[in-house]
């Protein structure tokens, strides 16, 4: 009995470790597992995973150290002063004959900052022209702490540009990129000077091009602006964006915030532009302005069904001025713009940003498409005066803060003047605190005549010590009386 229960425990124990080997040998042989791959799986997957990763990796790193490094020595800090006027009691004719005492009311100085672009070895800067507008004197500081007194060599306000030039040589300064080429998705670096915080480097992509926001409330604004997350905050404007190359593309303008500071968008004007303005501003100390005579819009689909559009890329001419560029070279409304030259604008931002790199008297080519037909035009552009000539701004015209034109002689006559100059252009100046307006037309100052731009250069000229008493007469035949001291 105890023989027989031994041989059956021997018998089970054989048993039992002929079944776990077969199972041993059947599950762990590959040849004969049908769910051989999950083994594969679990073994090859981890590597592969790995080079996939490292490959992305290797392909999306940017090295922006370099760029960083130069542009921090051409990115300077720039400080205004300003006078702000507590209370005024001031007299204006007894200003004119005596002066102009306090009367009682100091003036505060107010300090600004932002940033500014060394855009050569000789000291010129771009900045914005709201950093430095309305200021008595202009200061800049570069990366290596030393300190400049800063001439304000012209503004472009319709851009928001303005160039300084700082005494010196050999300065370090930022080669021009291209804006046109930049693309949506390339890494760029925003440096400036945020809550004074100098030299301050931040990264980001380029989001968007050629994009409107509205911020540039002036007559004949252009905003084309490049698009970035990189981070930009008070202290910014002015200062550069730059590519990976370390090239410079555009200067930092303004942020997209409800808070004051940044919140996810920056915008910069585009290099495209601001070469332009800057070497306008050098050549001849006012921006050569072209016009065409358009009234332009985007298109949507409300305006593509009133007009009946074939296309909806383009810029629809809605208006066109009688005997401008425009009108003489048969644009009509209803006309869809697709094409400056060879270049296709699908936005009004990108237009304008192609039309203002020409200059009055250049001829420029138009494609448009004429209800569902394309059509070749070509155009002479004017300046805003409605001639071909280039405007070249005075040391009058600096003073006095104004643009001039003489009165037509149809004109003058049905006034019931001999002649004058109109003023068709008014900035700050000596003018506008007077409280002249634009279309105003100078006839006496100081009692002589004024016919020409050389009339009223002769007359300051003679008023430098004193007071000069402008007499005049505005278009509906108001007759006015205006006073300021030099």
């Amino acid at each position: 009995m105890k023989r027989n229960t031994f041989f059956l425990s021997l018998l089970t124990g054989f048993s039992g470790g002929a079944i776990v080997l077969m199972a041993h040998l059947f599950f762990s042989n590959p040849k004969e597992n049908n769910s051989h791959s999950t083994v594969e799986f679990k073994n090859s997957v981890p590597v592969q995973l790995t080079e996939s990763v490292q490959k992305v990796q290797n392909s999306r790193y940017v090295d922006l150290t370099t760029a960083a490094q130069k542009s921090v020595d051409a990115v300077v800090h720039v400080k205004t002063l300003s006078s702000r006027q507590s209370q005024s009691y001031s007299n204006p004719f007894l200003d004119f004959f005596f002066g102009s005492p306090n009367y009682g009311y100091e003036r505060n100085p107010v300090i600004s900052t932002g940033s500014g672009v060394i855009i050569t070895k000789d000291g010129f800067i771009v900045t914005n022209n709201h950093v430095i507008e309305n200021s008595n004197k202009i200061e800049v500081t570069l990366n290596d702490k030393r300190t400049f007194e800063a001439q304000l060599i012209g503004t472009d306000p319709s851009t928001d540009i303005a160039l300084l030039k700082i005494e010196g040589d050999n300065f370090s300064c930022l080669p021009f990129g291209s804006s046109d080429s930049a693309k949506v998705g390339e890494w760029v670096l925003a440096v400036g000077n945020p809550f004074n915080l100098t030299s301050t480097v931040t990264a980001g992509i380029i989001s968007a091009k050629a994009r409107n926001i509205n911020v540039i409330n002036k007559k004949y604004g252009i905003e084309s602006f490049i698009q970035t997350d990189a981070a930009v905050n008070p202290g910014n404007s002015g200062g550069a964006l730059v590519n990976s190359k370390g090239e410079l593309i555009g200067i930092n303008t303004a942020i997209a915030s409800q808070t004051g500071t940044f919140t996810g968008y920056s915008f910069a004007v585009p290099i495209s532009i601001v070469q332009k303005v800057v070497s306008d501003l050098i050549e001849f100390g006012e921006v050569q302005r072209a016009i065409l005579g358009i009234v332009t819009s985007d298109i949507n689909s409300q305006l593509a069904e009133r007009f009946n559009l074939k296309v909806l890329d383009g810029v629809l001419v809605q208006q066109t001025e009688a005997g401008s560029p425009a009108s003489e070279a048969g644009i009509e409304p209803g006309d869809v713009i697709t094409h400056i030259g060879t270049i296709q604008v699908k936005t009004l931002s990108e237009f304008q940003d192609h039309l203002i790199r020409f200059r009055p008297g250049q001829e420029i080519s138009l494609t448009i498409n004429r209800n569902g037909k394309v059509i070749d035009k070509k155009a002479i552009l004017q300046n805003r005066f409605g001639s071909t000539d280039i405007i070249k701004r005075t040391d009058v015209m600096n003073v006095l803060g104004a643009i001039f034109k003489p009165v037509s002689k149809s004109d003058a006559k049905s006034l019931g003047i001999k002649g004058g100059l109109q003023v068709v252009d008014l900035e700050k100046g000596k003018l506008l605190n007077a409280g002249i307006r634009n279309g105003f037309i100078i006839t006496f100052v100081n009692g002589q005549s004024i016919l020409k731009i050389e009339d009223l250069n002769d007359a300051l000229n003679k008023a430098t010590k004193g007071g000069v008493y402008v007499e005049g007469i505005y278009p509906n035949g108001m007759r006015a009386y205006y006073a300021f001291g030099l």
